[in-house]
């Protein structure tokens, strides 16, 4: 069904918003009304997922009701999809901060952590057709009153704003939030204008010894930098440096 949130004025992001009780995948979803023409910043939003996933094929844990979980349909160019990536994780940074006052930071490439502990994650997956990008879909999950202990795979390295903070929160004052946030910084993506500098403040993984799985393979090293693209420069114990696009 259609939802509407009082007081959202975006422009493009949230204009329409597909709410459903339970989906499979908010992905999946957001993927076909992509493919069957729903306008950029279509919002596929879902209180519960029964094959909701995380990067890399993983599981996404979230009780009913505990989490945002949503995809957006985004339609970029080519040269600006790496700053889509960039814009995820960013606007969750930006609205816990300014719903709670907490602090978050980004490991990379795309998890939001508070003291540590993972409160948000992003997936985003292209649509093309043929060679051509139709459209981009940007996945979040956000655990706002998610109760970790209840699944032993994650609970000693998630977290939820409530648990955080010590209190509760509406979800849909989170989600507002969110949307007004990533509508502000696709707007001035599409102006032109840089994220990727904002971005890179929150970035800890930066100056950290990291090991990073991609695939079969396997690097470990000091994490030097960041690419405007997103590619993780990482310079290994012997000295020599590799460029990582994506991993975990």
């Amino acid at each position: 069904m259609e939802l509407t949130l009082h007081d959202l004025n975006t422009s493009i992001v949230g204009r329409r918003i597909v709410h459903y009780r339970t989906l499979p995948s908010s992905m999946d979803a957001a993927r076909k009304l992509a493919s069957d023409g729903a306008p950029e910043g279509t919002v596929v939003l879902c209180d519960e997922q029964t094959e909701g996933r995380g990067r890399q094929g993983r599981k996404w844990f979230a009780s009913p009701s505990s989490s945002i979980l949503m995809s957006v349909v985004f339609r970029p160019t080519t040269r600006q999809l790496p700053q889509l990536n960039m814009l995820g994780s960013l606007s969750i940074v930006n609205t816990i901060e300014k719903v709670s006052g907490m602090r978050s930071s980004i490991k990379w490439p795309n998890d939001v952590l508070i003291s540590g502990r993972k409160v948000a994650g992003i997936l985003m997956e292209s649509v093309l057709q043929g060679q051509a990008l139709q459209a981009a879909i940007l996945g979040v999950g956000l655990n706002i009153s998610l109760d970790v202990s209840s699944y032993p795979e994650i609970s000693s390295i998630a977290t939820s704003l409530a648990a955080e903070a010590g209190r509760r929160f509406e979800r849909s004052d989170v989600l507002r939030t969110l949307l007004q946030e990533m509508d502000a910084l696709y707007l001035a993506i599409k102006r032109g204008e840089e994220v990727y500098s904002l971005w890179l403040r929150h970035v800890e993984t930066v100056g950290q010894i990291v090991r990073i799985t991609s695939g079969r393979s396997e690097e470990e090293g000091l994490a030097e930098s960041v690419n405007p693209d997103g590619s993780l420069v990482l310079r290994r114990a012997d000295g020599s440096r590799v460029t990582i696009a994506t991993g975990e």
